[in-house]
Parts: C-alpha cells; sequence; structure tokens
C-alpha cells in the first residue's frame, strides 16, 4: 500500500539515503584488499537480511510466504545476486567514483521502465534526456577505453544498473501485496544466502582478513548502506512515482567521487566530469515535471452535466 510522506520527512531520508550509498563505493573499494568480492557480497548482504529479520520477525503476518515467494525469488535475484554481485565484483576494475557513475545510470532506465510497466508518463523530455544519459555513458567509457580503465568494469556497472531498475520497478509493481520490511529482508536472506554458497565455492574464506578495520567497514555497510539504505530506498519507492524516486539518486555518484577524493585519493578526470554532468542533467529532464495544459476559458465556464 502506497503511504505517502511529508516534504521533511522525505528530504530527512533522502539526505540519509544519498550520504550512505554515496560512501558505500569508496568503503567497498577499501574492503575489497580484505575479502574476496563473491563472499564479501555475500556475507554483508546476509549479515544485513539478519539484522532486519530481528525486527521483522515481530510482524509475522506481513511475511505471507505461500503468496509471495515468487516475487521474493525475483526481487533476490535482480536487486541482490544480480545488483550487488556484478557491483562487487566490477569495482575491482574501475575507480570507485567512476564504477558509481556509470552504475547510477539506473534513474534514467528507472524513468524508462517505469514509463513500459507501470504506465508513468514519457514526455518528449524525457525520451531527450534517455538520450543524454546514455551520451553521457559513452563518455565515460570512451575515456575509460583510452587510459587504463577496464572495458569488463564498464559492461559489469551497466548490467549491475540494469539489474537495479528491473528490481525497483518489479518491486513498485508489487508494492500492494508486500510488506516493504518483509520483501527487504527476504531477498537479502535469500540473494544473500546464496552469494555467500557462490563465494564458498569459487573463493576461500581462508583469504579474508578480519582485521578490526575490516570489521568496521563490514558491519557500517550491512548495517546503514545494505538494511537501512534499502529500507529508505523502497520507502522512498513506495511513496512516490519511481521515475520520481530515482531522479533523487544523482547526487550519489557525486558524493562517491567527493569522497573517493578523500578516502583513496582518486582523481577526477575531464571525461568523469563531462559525462557525470551529462548523466545529472538527463535525470533532471527524464523527471521533470510538465505543467498540464489549462483548459479554454469556455470549457471551464461550461457547467457539467448530470446524467
Amino acid at each position: 500500500m502506497n503511504r505517502s510522506l511529508t516534504p521533511k520527512a522525505t528530504f530527512g531520508l533522502v539526505v540519509f539515503l544519498v550520504v550512505v550509498w554515496g560512501i558505500n563505493w569508496p568503503l567497498t573499494k577499501m574492503a575489497l584488499p580484505e575479502v574476496p568480492p563473491i563472499l564479501f557480497s555475500g556475507i554483508r548482504t546476509l549479515l544485513g537480511g539478519i539484522l532486519l529479520l530481528m525486527i521483522a520477525i515481530r510482524h509475522r503476518s506481513g511475511l505471507r510466504w505461500k503468496e509471495n515467494k515468487g516475487v521474493y525469488l525475483i526481487l533476490a535475484l535482480f536487486n541482490i545476486i544480480g545488483y550487488y554481485g556484478l557491483q562487487t565484483v566490477g569495482i575491482g576494475y574501475l575507480p570507485a567514483g567512476l564504477f558509481s557513475t556509470i552504475v547510477f545510470l539506473q534513474p534514467v532506465l528507472l524513468g524508462l521502465f517505469s514509463w513500459i510497466w507501470l504506465g508513468e508518463s514519457m514526455s518528449w523530455l524525457k525520451w531527450v534526456g534517455l538520450i543524454i544519459g546514455f551520451g553521457g555513458v559513452a563518455l565515460i567509457s570512451l575515456g575509460g577505453l583510452q587510459g587504463h580503465l577496464s572495458p569488463v568494469g564498464i559492461v559489469l556497472a551497466l548490467l549491475s544498473a540494469l539489474c537495479w531498475a528491473i528490481g525497483s520497478i518489479y518491486m513498485k509493481k508489487k508494492s500492494a501485496q508486500l510488506d516493504s520490511l518483509w520483501a527487504v529482508t527476504v531477498q537479502m536472506l535469500i540473494g544473500g544466502a546464496f552469494l555467500t554458497l557462490a563465494g564458498s565455492a569459487t573463493e576461500s574464506w581462508g583469504d579474508i582478513h578480519w582485521t578490526a578495520s575490516f570489521i568496521g567497514l563490514l558491519l557500517f555497510i550491512s548495517i546503514f548502506v545494505i538494511a537501512a539504505g534499502w529500507l529508505v530506498y523502497f520507502k522512498l519507492l513506495d511513496s512516490g512515482e519511481a521515475s520520481t524516486v530515482g531522479s533523487y539518486t544523482f547526487a550519489i555518484p557525486v558524493l562517491a567521487s567527493i569522497f573517493s577524493i578523500f578516502l583513496l585519493g582518486e582523481s577526477i578526470t575531464l571525461t568523469l566530469v563531462l559525462g557525470l554532468l551529462l548523466i545529472s542533467f538527463s535525470i533532471g529532464l527524464v523527471n521533470r515535471k510538465t505543467a498540464p495544459k489549462s483548459l479554454p476559458a469556455s470549457a471551464e465556464k461550461q457547467p457539467c452535466q448530470q446524467g
């Protein structure tokens, strides 16, 4: 069920989301030398799901497993296994700020999918925005291909964005039959367990360095980025249009790049700046509200006829 938020509450949730999801990228980059990527993706997601389960278990009636088990599996496939799995592997190929910039083409894809599957409005400005957005990604990709950046990382970032967009649209489409807390919890438990098992089969637990810094990064990401972040994201998604909610996230790659400069010493290149500007501008066009056309004066004066 859709529940509206006050402007103040929306602003507070948006600020929280863009900050924690922005800093997530450099923090993940910092953690990866201490842990194999798939295992890290599974552990942090599974831990986030367990933390949410401790809260959700008090409201057992909201689970409705028999009715929603198929929905939970699809959400886990796209939002966790696809998005986090591809993300955690792909970020090893690119600078964190650049990788997050490409992944956050997702709001543009979200605008397109919300038009196709949810029937949300799609003006010519949104079409222009889509073209500019893909142009921004192409610019960043070309800049990366000319230097030391990996084409594999760019492809993984694009696939990660696609999985996230599809998962978000599907969550929005099924929101009427889902309890948001249980939906986030179960997809994390399923996806986290799958990724942990996949990591256990292909990687070694002995390669994890359980240092104090790694444990701190793991706990911060699991609690704030995974558990709290996804709850806030789907709360915003449930309370408004999917394409509009997508526009909130344009600030995340900006913050990710800023945090990466301070935490990782990454540099800002001209192609990254230009591509980021194009993507941000495209998201603004995709989510711009057009004013409704006013009725002719004669129509406004004409009284309504009752049948």
